[in-house]
This record gives structure tokens, C-alpha cells and sequence, in this order.
């Protein structure tokens, strides 16, 4: 399967808002948890792992902070050690996790979750350091991933991927649309934005807002974050 290639038009996007589950790439697991609203890496996470990044680095953190999405947003706190990578697709049929090695030449990943004040489907933002030459390979990597998981079924949904901007950012960056379209209710749509910049990806993961200017100005911040 392929990826289709679409620029979004300024003002509203396309799909269900942002009271919609989800999607993540791990959609298997997030389809069997969506009534729980939870993400595959949020349990079994211990409090000594729930700290800022800044807080133990002494750096400022490339890690967006609530602000960034919106006065009604809250943050956990950014979880360190190596955060899974962004783009594992467990339930798709094409799927096989070797053939994609830029994500064992991780040297480090944190990641951070927000939520809205009405209860509705976080956010997600990981940041990944690669070591030299594998953040490249990295782009590529997720590249083949939306090719080869561009559409499939799971649990009585139709999971998808639209490659919206693969030129975002001026260059620098790609935006994809993720959907899953459910028999009896509305399609959920899920922004995603990657950024490289140097052996650094930032990945941020949004529930749709509905307008591509809150997507743009989101994505400004995550590229701002990153120095």
C-alpha cells in the first residue's frame, strides 16, 4: 500500500475533534485500552521514573510544556529513561520490527504526556538523541513504516496513515494524519509531527484540534524547544 501525499487547507482540518480516542501507533494495544483513554506506555511506569528531565539534566527540556498546546492543558511529568519508539505498529500485518534498525541506535528518549481539563484524549511529545548518522536513517525508517502500514483493519476499525506535509517545516520536518474509522461512530483523527534537527527527532503526537494554525503554532513551539 502507499501513502497518499496532501496538503491540508489553512482553517479547519478534516475530521472528528479533539473529544475523539486517540490514535497511536501501538493501535492494537490503544484500540484494546481506548475506554480507559491510556497509551501503551503509561503503565508500569514507577514514580522514580516520573521526573522532569530538566529537573535531573540542569538543562532547559525539549520537552513542550502544557502551555505550549493551550491554556485548558495540564503535563504529567516527563518520564526519562528510553521512551518506546514513536512508530511501532504491533497490529499491522506488514509490520516487522527488525527491518527497522535506526531505533536500536537510540542513545537517549524522553517523553511526556498532557491532558485537557474536559477529559479528552491526550497528547503525546517523545524526543529521541540517535547516535551519529541514525537519525537520517531514522526519517527513513518511519518513511517505510507509513508505506507498508498505510491501511489496515483492526478489531472492526480501519486504521490509517496520510502523509499531509512531507516537506513540513520547510524541510525540516513531516506531518502525518492518523485515522481510525469505526463503523458506528465518528473517525478518530490524531496529528503527527516529526522533526529532525542534527541526530535529534522530536515527535509530537495531538489529538485533532480542527484548525491547522493550532497544528502549525504547536509544531513552531516543538522546533522552538529543541535550541
Amino acid at each position: 500500500m502507499s501513502v497518499s501525499s496532501s496538503r491540508t487547507s489553512r482553517g479547519r482540518i478534516r475530521g472528528s475533534g479533539r473529544g475523539a480516542v486517540a490514535l497511536v501507533p501501538a493501535v492494537l494495544s490503544a484500540l484494546m485500552v481506548m475506554a480507559a483513554g491510556c497509551h501503551r506506555g503509561e503503565s508500569g511506569v514507577g514514580p522514580d521514573e516520573l521526573h522532569t528531565a530538566n529537573a535531573e539534566r540542569g538543562t532547559p527540556s525539549p520537552l513542550l510544556v502544557a502551555g505550549d498546546l493551550g491554556a485548558d492543558w495540564h503535563e504529567d511529568a516527563a518520564r526519562t529513561g528510553l521512551a518506546p519508539w514513536p512508530w511501532e505498529q504491533d497490529s499491522c500485518p506488514h509490520y516487522k520490527s527488525g527491518d527497522y534498525p535506526a531505533k536500536s541506535h537510540r542513545s537517549a528518549a524522553v517523553e511526556r504526556y498532557y491532558r485537557p481539563s474536559d477529559g479528552s484524549s491526550p497528547a503525546h511529545h517523545v524526543v529521541e538523541t540517535y547516535e551519529p548518522g541514525w537519525a537520517e536513517r531514522n526519517v527513513y525508517d518511519v518513511r517505510q513504516v507509513l508505506l507498508r502500514c498505510a491501511s489496515y483493519p483492526v478489531l472492526g476499525s480501519q486504521v490509517s496513515f496520510d502523509v499531509v506535509d512531507p516537506h513540513y517545516l520547510g524541510g525540516t520536518g513531516m506531518l502525518i494524519r492518523g485515522r481510525i474509522a469505526h463503523a458506528d461512530t465518528p473517525n478518530t483523527v490524531t496529528y503527527f509531527v516529526m522533526v529532525k534537527r542534527g541526530e535529534t527527532v522530536s515527535t509530537v503526537r495531538l489529538p485533532d484540534p480542527g484548525s491547522q494554525v493550532v497544528v502549525d503554532e504547536i509544531a513552531a513551539r516543538a522546533v522552538a524547544r529543541l535550541g
